[in-house]
């Protein structure tokens, strides 16, 4: 999926998700049940990884203001 596709899916958070998938209609196998919550959880990670580097980079364009304390 692309990032644009990922920013447009609206934020739920992973105990909640995790709980549509379980207590949803449809009854999965315990094969489909863990390939989804694998694909659920990969995602979240993927989606926290990209967000802590957006972070990291942010804070390293951000002028130092500690030489103007010296």
């Amino acid at each position: 999926m692309t990032q644009q596709a990922e920013a447009s899916r609206p934020h739920i958070p992973l105990q909640d998700r995790l709980r549509q998938l379980l207590d949803g209609p449809v009854a999965l196998d315990k094969r489909a049940l863990l390939g989804t919550l694998y694909a659920e959880v990969s995602r979240y990670e993927t989606l926290a990884y990209a967000a802590g580097w957006n972070d990291a980079l942010a804070m390293t364009r951000r002028p130092s203001h500690r030489d103007d304390d010296a």
